[in-house]
């Protein structure tokens, strides 16, 4: 055999091993299966994990911004005629988060933690100053105060006589400042001494720097990847205690800060946010990209926060008939201590239309108020979020108080936060080069393929030049007699002179000549 046949045979040999190989590697996903693995594995909640640190303390930085709704029509509207707000932001602050106390539970299946957050406010990123510019809007406390005691009617005599003699209405005019992190209103420092459970100070973000939401203690995902981040109970508890069902009352999800890996467009993710007393669910909208990671976006679809009618299943969230307010409201009084406040998206985003059309200044966005987190299906990672919502308060007459006497029911808006976060350059360079290392392990079968292609190109070409070669020696005749008779007839040999004659080497000096023919 010889050497062009051995490198053809070869070839053809390892063509067809990379093939099977690569094919077959492809087909049980071995690869993918084995980086699929070791991802479930190193996405842990446990000490010396990937993730564990960046999940205590997120390098990316988060703001928060403040929207306010300044109302421009007080004296009409308390006569009758339709709210004018307009908005009035941002006041945007740095929110620095990090989890406190962190320690493991139940042999390193959970992990408990206590999520705190500070504030620090950013003029450049503001439109004014906080201590400075005013906002008019409802008198929160007040209406808290009334709807207290509109059922008993000393007691709302009472405070109507408490507040005419405070001068406390039913707006108020505070600056930005006093309105999120809080001053001392003389309705609630009148009543406070009386009763332990009322504070004297009051604001919309009061208490809430530097401080936390409570215990909360979360799966590991050690277990079972699907686990990874979910929190089991909260302020020592696995069921909320606000609303009339199991469903509504169920703590499902993550707290917003984690996800599983290797998310699947059709699931369906669930948040637990204590500002809104519940668990709320995500649903994938579209593919996106943030920095070069590509992600899935998921957003809270309208049947979250639907009428009962719309979604049965949000029946449990009506603690009564008349607390059902329709599609895009949830009434959290039940954890506000019984004040009139209403949650929704800002503007009143995925809503009834008469929401919208009851106040003016009101116009609803999907890209300026739609909820949404841009999470990497592979990692889990958020690579960016805007998390939105709406404070308002429930305006209606209350028996014992004239001055709602001209009032219709009105869902009032006062204020929408916007927390956004987008992952930095540092954790986007580490998680595209974990990306580049999950794609090249899963798609190896690929490569191996690949190559087999590659040298099934080179065996074609060798086996053709071999074919086209072995044509060409078959068609070359080679005759001895032919070549014979010529060679003879041209020439003869012949000593050149004498003295050559005599040489006894006699092969040194053999010269070429013509042969003479001997008749001529």
């Amino acid at each position: 055999m010889t050497r062009r046949s051995c490198a053809l045979y070869a070839v053809g040999i390892i063509c067809a091993h990379l093939l099977v190989i690569g094919i077959g590697l492809m087909v049980a996903q071995v690869f993918r299966t084995l980086m699929h693995n070791r991802l479930k594995k190193e996405i842990v909640l446990v000490e010396g994990s990937r993730v564990f640190e960046s999940w205590k303390t997120p390098p990316p930085p988060v703001y928060m911004e403040y929207f306010f709704f300044n109302v421009t029509n007080v004296k009409e509207f308390l006569e009758g005629a339709k709210p004018e707000v307009r908005q009035v932001g941002p006041y945007a602050y740095r929110e620095y988060r990090y989890k406190d106390n962190v320690s493991m539970v139940e042999n390193g299946t959970m992990v408990s933690a206590y999520n705190t957050k500070s504030f620090v406010f950013l003029r450049e990123r503001s439109v004014g100053d906080p201590t400075v510019d005013n906002i008019t809007t409802v008198n929160i406390p007040a209406w808290a105060v009334m709807t207290q005691v509109k059922d008993s009617f000393w007691k709302a005599t009472m405070v109507s006589v408490w507040m005419n003699s405070f001068g406390s209405g039913l707006f108020t005019t505070r600056t930005v400042d006093e309105l999120l992190w809080g001053y001392e209103d003389p309705l609630l420092a009148r009543i406070a001494p009386t009763n332990p459970d009322v504070e004297k100070i009051f604001g919309l973000m009061y208490k809430k720097n530097g401080s936390n939401d409570g215990e909360f203690v979360y799966r590991t995902g050690q277990q079972n990847y699907l686990d990874y981040g979910r929190v089991v109970t909260w302020q020592g508890q696995s069921q909320l205690t606000f609303w009339t069902s199991n469903q509504s009352n169920s703590i499902n999800g993550s707290d917003g800060s984690a996800f599983h890996p290797l998310l699947e467009k059709n699931e369906r993710l669930y948040v637990f946010t204590p500002d809104l007393c519940r668990s709320i669910y995500m649903e994938f909208e579209k593919d996106v990209e943030v920095k070069g990671i590509p992600a899935y976006r998921f957003t809270p679809p309208r049947s979250v926060l639907a009428s009962k009618e719309e979604n049965p299943a949000n029946e449990g969230f009506c603690v009564s008939p008349k607390e059902c307010l329709g599609t895009g409201l949830l009434k959290v009084s039940p954890c506000r201590k019984g004040a009139p406040v209403v949650a929704s998206f800002p503007h009143f985003y995925l809503a009834d239309s008469k929401f919208v059309n009851a106040i003016e200044g009101m116009s609803p966005e999907r890209t300026h108020h739609q909820t949404f987190l841009d999470l990497n299906p592979t990692t889990g990672v958020i690579v960016r979020a805007n998390k939105r919502a709406q404070i308002n308060i429930l305006l209606s007459r209350i028996g014992g108080f004239p001055k709602t006497r001209s009032l219709n029911e009105t869902i009032f808006p006062v204020m929408f936060i916007n927390e956004s976060v987008v992952i930095d350059d540092a954790s986007a360079a580490r998680v595209q080069k974990l990306l580049l290392i999950v794609t090249l392990v899963s798609n190896f079968p690929l490569i191996i393929v690949g190559l087999g292609g590659i040298m099934l190109v080179v065996f074609i070409i060798l086996l053709v030049r071999a074919r086209k070669q072995k044509n060409e020696v078959k068609r070359i005749v080679f005759t001895k007699p032919l070549y014979a008779t010529s060679a003879e007839d041209d020439t003869s040999y012949s000593p050149v002179n004498d003295k050559e004659k005599d040489d006894p080497q006699n092969g040194t000096y053999i010269g070429l000549t013509p042969k003479v023919d001997a008749q001529a």
